[in-house]
């Protein structure tokens, strides 16, 4: 699994991991809570670096068993969200406040990870003329409202919000891709994370979020 890891700046990651056709940890619920938090290294597609001792895994959420988890049929209106899960096995925290988190395609394409309102208007504009719009870049601390309320709550309660991870802890959380335009988004695609070169890797940067 490819990866790439800049150590000349203390904090810069960028990897990549790809999709594949997996038999993932299923949480199967309808209370619409997040599944149980474990380490990354749980899951199937999943990325060590060993020297760093961090570990960070994927799950897309591709199918109506496992959309169930959320308010909205996500998939239907062609959005599809993809559990990140880091753990940080290090003495140091990791900053993740200026990542950028990218669903890259087989064709090369980047996509950024969409905001609540990105959504509410790519699945209105679906509905009403079935169009699609751009999503513009994001990054994990802003937070845009939507006037939708169910879409606003599974942001609320399932997206990946944590800009620091702990030593000796995992975060977990969804981002939201729009691939609407794909016949076959996972085929061939992978997920890139990459943190600025700036980024440190200091208590100073605050606590998660």
């Amino acid at each position: 699994m490819p990866y790439c890891m800049t150590r000349a700046f203390a904090g810069a990651i960028c990897t990549a991991l790809f999709f594949a056709v997996l038999t993932p940890l299923v949480w199967a619920a309808t209370t619409h809570a997040p599944p149980p938090v474990q380490p990354a290294t749980d899951f199937p597609a999943v990325e060590v670096h060993a020297d760093e001792k961090l570990a960070i895994a994927i799950e897309p959420y591709d199918t109506k068993e496992k959309s169930v988890l959320f308010r909205v049929d996500y998939l239907a209106h062609g959005v599809m969200p993809v559990r990140l899960i880091v753990t940080n096995n290090g003495d140091k925290p990791v900053s993740l406040r200026d990542a950028r988190i990218l669903f890259v395609t087989s064709q090369g394409d980047r996509i950024q990870a969409a905001e609540p309102e990105d959504v509410e208007r790519l699945m209105t504009l679906k509905e009403k003329e079935g169009a699609k719009i751009p999503i513009g870049p994001v990054a994990i601390h802003r937070k845009p409202k939507a006037s939708d309320k169910d879409i606003e709550a599974d942001f609320d309660a399932f997206e990946f919000s944590a800009l620091v991870i702990e030593p000796h802890t995992t975060h977990a959380g969804f981002l939201f891709y729009d691939v609407s335009g794909l016949t076959h988004p996972l085929q061939g695609a992978l997920l890139n994370l990459h943190t600025s070169p700036e980024t440190k890797t200091s208590s100073e940067n605050g606590p998660a979020q």
